[in-house]
């Protein structure tokens, strides 16, 4: 018997975890329930955070957590408990399949079978962001090996264990050449440990048109965090229905099993809400834990009841339909198919699969690393570059130059055009001559010197090579 933890959430939560679980239970699933409070109510009672640090003792000791959807309230400075989750668990996968269910479920894309899995922790999700200045503000894009490295060969691993034949990318590495550019360098190292399975990259634009187009080009996708976000949606959108989509958060230690929808209050108490999206996210949970017989049974009886036309009313379609059912009766109708499969849609199994388990990440050697210049970000409400320029330049001392500026990341001196607009946020470069190595002393002097020039600066970030090679991005037109 495994004991795991619920949460029943908000909205239509308590409805579809009672619905999931009655089933659970008749499938025979070996699993003791522990419930704790998240969510709404938490955070409406003062915990900012949504959640007590007792539930979290309960979490992490049971390891494996079934949540239903939940309400982030809105405005003060309320962070949402998904992503925190998340973090704080160290859930670096997350894993939605998205399977058309044709033509028992209307969709253009009758043939789609794709898995997105998307790096759950980092990227501009890390949530860092700052006012900079009246008109300029940054959230920041943290990408790392670690993570990287976690997700790809998750996403491999997952392609080998469910006998997937192909692995695609999606990046943005074109424009983001440091922070996109690792996580399409790591996909290439370690694709090359895969020979037997098929690996590819798209740039995220054209490939998640190409996703929306033709969804059966593609097998398993692993992409970063809110590229991840926005086209898992939008995947499980075009096989007929986000309310059907499961979702698997794997940690090294823990594992959250959730809907991807949202907690919907308008139809909260109303027995109309579809608990499939739940109810997937249960069998995977269960795939995870080992009880894969169990996690089959209730996937066949769940495929059985689609295919029979007994519908809830998000999916319901005079055409393909033959009953509406309410939550708790399309809960006693999956019941009802336990032990019986499919026999137009194609029935699932389960009997090869088990836990996948990767090695722990090893740090790799340390670089040579050496600083050879800083970017100074600059408060100045003026719009001439040049003029900003000459006053840039009186910064300069010795060997030390000013050899950029930007706005928003376009070169605007030197040479910069007339016709590029300007806000109240310069990036200026200083550099030694023939990229010799800058100290932080003389950072702190240039830095020195600003405030005795009156120049509001805001924030450095440090220019380093590694192993001699230039980690920091040039400015457009540069």
């Amino acid at each position: 018997m495994r004991k795991i933890t619920i949460a029943k959430g908000d909205g239509i939560g308590p409805e579809i975890m009672d619905a999931t679980l009655k089933i659970l239970m008749a499938s025979g699933a070996e699993i003791e329930t522990e419930e704790i409070e998240v969510g709404e109510k938490v955070y409406l009672a003062g915990n900012t955070a949504g959640i007590s640090a007792e539930s979290w003792d309960i979490i992490r000791r049971n390891k494996i957590f079934l949540k239903a959807p939940i309400t982030t309230t809105q405005g003060g400075g309320y962070k949402s408990l998904n992503v925190t989750t998340r973090k704080f668990l160290g859930l670096y996968s997350n894993v939605r399949p998205c399977m058309s269910l044709h033509p028992f479920v209307a969709t253009k894309h009758p043939v789609m079978d794709v898995v997105i899995i998307r790096e759950n922790e980092e990227d501009l999700y890390a949530g860092i962001e700052h006012q900079q200045t009246d008109e300029v503000v940054q959230c920041l894009k943290l990408i790392s090996r670690p993570g990287c490295e976690k997700i790809v060969r998750y996403a491999f691993e997952y392609a080998k264990q469910y006998n997937r034949k192909k692995v695609t990318c999606f990046t943005k590495d074109n424009i983001m050449k440091q922070t996109d550019g690792l996580f399409h360098q790591v996909f290439n190292e370690i694709a090359k440990e895969y020979p037997t399975i098929k690996n590819e990259h798209w740039i995220i634009d054209i490939g998640a048109a190409k996703l929306a187009d033709t969804p059966e080009d593609f097998d398993v996708i692993v992409m970063p965090n809110l590229y991840g976000d926005v086209l898992s949606d939008v995947a499980a959108q075009i096989t007929g229905s986000v309310g059907l989509a499961g979702s698997a958060n794997i940690g090294e230690e823990c594992a959250m099993f959730e809907a991807i929808h949202g907690s919907a209050p308008m139809i909260a108490g109303q027995n109309v809400a579809n608990p499939s999206g739940l109810l997937q996210g249960a069998v995977m949970m269960l795939n995870h834990i080992g009880q894969i017989a169990i996690a089959e049974k209730i996937h066949n009886a769940w495929l059985k009841t689609l295919e029979e036309g007994i519908h809830t009313a998000d999916i319901y379609k005079t055409d393909s339909s033959t009953k509406k059912v309410g939550t708790q009766e399309f809960a006693q109708a999956v019941i009802a198919n336990l032990g019986k499969k499919p026999s137009k849609l194609k029935a699932v199994s389960y009997a090869n699969n088990s836990a996948i388990n990767l090695p722990k990440y090893n740090r790799k050697p340390a670089a040579d690393k050496k600083l050879v210049g800083v970017d100074i970000f600059v408060h100045w409400s003026g719009t001439d570059s040049e003029e900003i320029g000459r006053l840039m330049q009186k910064l300069e001392k010795n060997n030390i130059k000013l050899s950029m500026i930007t706005n928003r990341g376009i070169k605007v001196w030197p040479e910069g055009f007339s016709e590029t607009f300007c806000t109240d946020h310069w990036r200026c470069r200083f550099k030694k001559s023939e990229n010799a190595e800058m100290t932080k002393q003389e950072i702190c002097d240039l830095l020195y010197q600003a405030i005795k020039e009156n120049i509001d600066t805001i924030k450095t970030e440090n220019l380093y090579e590694f192993d001699g090679e230039r980690k920091y991005s040039l400015g457009q037109g540069q």
